[in-house]
């Protein structure tokens, strides 16, 4: 795995845009608006890659649709993070032999985290050859390429190779709000922790410089997002591979300068660089919302150690604890890891007990998943599945009772909240803290910040009123 950082020059994105450019000309003497579906799994960088990928899908003449039937284009943009992911995702491209056979003309491609993955690669050219193009992360910026030689020399084409992770600044990118945004600010990991196939397909650790994340989110500011989030696979890793002397804390608190009136928000946070300047920056700024996805994995320090994640149990409480007491109201959440190689019954209790001690508003629970090709894959695994199944379904019934009585504790309390769009007859939004809340008013109020009185509270979520 190549761990050198390319970023790709302005030269190299202008010969993609000209792909474009020939591919809407092609279409446009044909009297034809094409139609391209883009499906999305996993994380919200992937969210994020869907949006360049249909930027650019417009910039090349087409029209975005919601559905693969009858698209002449169809992106699958994937995860590869849990087996179940991967078997959904063959499952629906295998189904897609129906939407092309009722429409020949469709050409369907494959990217994201499985195209970074040989094995999969192998298995779409044997055995999926209506397939038409796979592309892995480092080379989303040529999808134009890649299209521009399925369409015009008609063969099944693959850019998968273990390319340097690179940057591309620049790219169209079509978003899926004008309220809320992702911004990229770094991709790859570096952690490489023992269950995680996430640095094989996306790559080491780069940072984009601190002057185009701060041009993107003025832009976005400027055209009336409020509510930015920025993203990485560990954010709190920023900076490190920079020549810039600026770290993630730092980083926060410039974007937070900006004028207007909007919120900042991040995922994720790797505990083992979560720091009391990052937790003190935030404290500090009233455009920071106070949220924080923090995932601690296993509440167990021998099972963290396997996990090789660089803390223990007592770090990571004595974090948390420092967070919540510079930041009270605090949104806490995190992932956890049911299942891991190895866990006994009484490491479970440990994961329970954390869980417990902290509160947190809700979790991302998980069984394990063996990912092929990282460490964890290979390791002595004696729980059967219908222990972990039992760990799992205990784990989730602790933290629903926790999210409903921490919910129920909103109740009476005014916070304000932006109004973000509409549920069946009712407007919804969000807290400072990310929760739902239902509410009643005019749809005029969509893409505002309103004090809201909330008045009822599930698990899941909250009700309220103006």
């Amino acid at each position: 795995m190549s761990t050198k950082t390319t970023v790709i020059s302005p030269e190299a994105l202008q010969q993609q845009l000209g792909f474009c450019e020939q591919i809407k000309d092609y279409w446009h003497s044909q009297t034809l608006t094409p139609l391209a579906y883009v499906e999305t799994y996993g994380c919200q960088q992937n969210e994020a890659d869907s949006e360049r990928i249909r930027g650019l899908l417009i910039e090349s003449g087409y029209a975005i649709t919601d559905t693969a039937e009858g698209a002449d284009v169809v992106v699958m943009n994937t995860c590869a993070i849990r087996e179940h992911a991967e078997l959904r995702v063959f499952g629906n491209l295998g189904a897609l032999t129906h939407t092309k056979r009722r429409h020949p003309r469709q050409k369907i491609f494959l990217c994201g985290c499985m195209a970074g993955q040989e094995k999969v690669v192998e298995r779409i050219k044997k055995s999926y050859p209506h397939v038409d193009g796979v592309f892995s992360t480092h080379h989303l910026w040529q999808f134009p390429e890649i299209l521009h030689r399925v369409l015009f020399a008609g063969k099944r084409t693959y850019f998968t190779q273990d390319e340097p992770g690179s940057i591309a600044e620049g790219l169209p990118q079509q978003r899926d709000s004008k309220l809320k945004a992702w911004v990229s600010i770094m991709y790859g990991c570096n952690n490489f922790c023992t269950y995680c196939i996430v640095p094989y397909v996306r790559g080491r650790e780069r940072s984009r410089k601190a002057e185009d994340i701060l041009s993107e989110c003025r832009q976005l500011i400027e055209s009336g997002v409020k509510d930015l989030t920025l993203l990485g696979q560990n954010v709190n890793s920023y900076g490190k591979d920079l020549s810039q002397n600026i770290d993630f804390a730092d980083l926060l608190k410039m974007i937070a300068d900006i004028p207007g009136d909007f919120r900042i928000r991040f995922m994720t946070s790797h505990p083992r660089d979560a720091s009391k300047k990052l937790f003190d920056t935030m404290a500090a700024s009233p455009k920071i919302a106070k949220q924080l996805h923090l995932p601690f994995q296993s509440g167990s320090s021998r099972v963290l150690k396997a996990m090789n994640r660089h803390y223990d149990r007592e770090a990571y409480l004595e974090k948390v604890q420092y967070a919540k007491s510079v930041m009270p109201d605090l949104v806490l959440t995190s992932d956890v890891i049911v299942g891991f190689p190895g866990e006994t019954e009484e490491e479970f209790e440990e994961t329970i007990s954390l869980i417990e001690t902290v509160r947190y508003d809700s979790l991302f629970t998980f069984i394990f998943s063996p990912r092929a090709g990282t460490p964890a894959a290979s390791m002595d695994d004696p729980t059967t599945k219908e222990e972990k199944n039992r760990r799992f379904d205990r784990l989730c019934a602790v933290q629903n009772l926790i999210s409903e009585d921490i919910h129920k504790g909103y109740i009476g309390k005014t916070m304000v909240c932006l109004i973000d769009g509409t549920d069946k007859d009712m407007l919804t939004a969000r807290t400072e803290g990310g929760r739902l809340v239902r509410l009643t008013g005019d749809e005029s109020l969509i893409g505002t910040f309103a004090p809201v009185t909330i008045t009822g509270a599930s698990t899941w979520s909250l009700t309220g009123e103006l």
